[in-house]
């Protein structure tokens, strides 16, 4: 029988991690994220895990830590945040070429500068082209089962490449909220031992980890890494389906909220999609207006089709970025699902917004004038403060 618990994010992470029991984790303590190892070495020294806890000088150190003891054959976690994501960068993209899978907790906080500790988007948005696979949490239940699914999505043979989960900083991931924990048994049996089939420490077998790549052979290791991320979408799927099966939550590469009937649909990622589920039910429930929600929660690989056809009768979106590109019309979210509809041709008006940077509050009255501009939008077929900020004081 499943575990009724309170625990912040970071908390169920950990819990997780506990379950787990990976061989390796490095770390290196930051904001908002320095819970996640702080509880893991606690269970360490309480005899209750035997991971072997790598202390080191920083989090370029933790990546490359974490990616030896994955290229070596272990299993091996790490987390961080923001500028340690940062201080990563290299690493991310080594340990995505170099096909390991490598399990990163992510707590997201807003990159420096100005240096601000809250949540927004842009560390893992600033690594979304790193190889990695990115899933995303709106509360503390979904980054504890998105934690537990990521380790036989990312060492499924078909796709060997590294998986970030990602929390919102201090809003789940300190936030405290009811949760159902599986039983420690259950989850060992669903992730499995690691077994893999080509690493360092194999005596039998001469390999070479990350070497030199000339011009003959770049090209053809990206094609592979692409191919790892195209096959990783069914993976995804499978990996989410047992997962029903055993806890009855199920899980996609996203959610749709109200959208069977939807005229007016919000497209968001994350913790805010929780305060946009509020504004659709006080909406429908004082006006009958039909207004909906896709939360996403798988980012790479991006669902373009999918996203396509759950978008396909409505008249108006708005895409909702916590994250800045600095782009002509759009975030990352907002160029992502803006292409997918362009190459499906839906004849939906579109409208991209930014909200909630560096950790500023987003309210049910904001996604209520949300809603109210992609009416008016859908009436004149014109957009509404296209690139506007949300909350922005003038």
């Amino acid at each position: 029988m499943a575990i009724r618990e309170r625990l912040s994010g970071n908390e169920a992470v950990a819990y997780a991690i506990k379950q787990i029991n990976p061989d390796v984790m490095p770390a290196f303590p930051i904001t908002p994220s320095t819970e996640i190892p702080q509880y893991v070495a606690n269970y360490i020294a309480n005899g209750e895990i035997d991971t072997e806890f790598i202390h080191v000088e920083s989090e370029h150190s933790a990546m490359s830590a974490t990616v030896g003891a994955s290229a070596a054959g272990a299993r091996a976690v790490t987390a961080t945040s923001s500028c340690g994501m940062a201080l990563m960068w290299e690493e991310l993209y080594v340990a995505a070429s170099n096909r390991l899978p490598i399990v990163l907790a992510l707590v997201n906080r807003a990159l420096s500068g100005p240096i601000n500790i809250n949540a927004d988007h842009s560390d893992s948005m600033g690594a979304r082209d790193s190889g990695w696979i990115q899933i995303y949490a709106e509360s503390n239940q979904e980054v504890y089962d998105n934690y537990i699914q990521a380790f036989p999505i990312a060492e499924n043979k078909n796709v060997h490449l590294p998986v970030m989960v990602c929390q919102d900083g201090f809003i789940t991931s300190h936030g405290v909220e009811n949760i159902m924990l599986i039983e420690d048994d259950k989850v060992k049996a669903f992730v499995g031992e690691y077994e893999p089939e080509h690493y360092l420490l194999n005596a039998d077998e001469r390999i070479a980890v990350g070497p030199y790549a000339v011009s003959n052979y770049y090209m053809e290791t990206k094609r592979g890494q692409r191919e790892a991320m195209l096959n990783a979408r069914e993976v995804i799927l499978e990996v989410a389906e047992k997962f029903e099966k055993m806890t009855g939550r199920k899980y996609g590469f996203f959610e749709e909220y109200r959208m069977e009937d939807a005229e007016y649909a919000v497209v968001i990622i994350g913790s805010a999609a929780g305060t946009c589920k509020a504004a659709i039910e006080h909406i429908r429930s004082t006006t009958g207006k039909k207004v909906g929600l896709i939360k996403i929660r798988v980012f790479r690989p991006f669902p373009e089709e999918e996203i396509a056809r759950a978008l396909a009768n409505v008249k108006a979106v708005a895409i909702m970025d916590r994250s800045e590109m600095f782009a002509g019309t759009s975030g990352p979210l907002g160029a992502e699902v803006r292409a997918a509809m362009y190459q499906a041709h839906a004849k939906a008006e579109v409208v991209n917004y930014f909200y909630g940077l560096g950790g500023r509050d987003i309210t049910v009255s904001d996604f209520e004038r949300v809603y109210e501009n992609l009416e008016k939008m859908a009436e004149t077929h014109t957009a509404i403060g296209m690139y506007d900020y949300i909350g922005l004081r003038q």
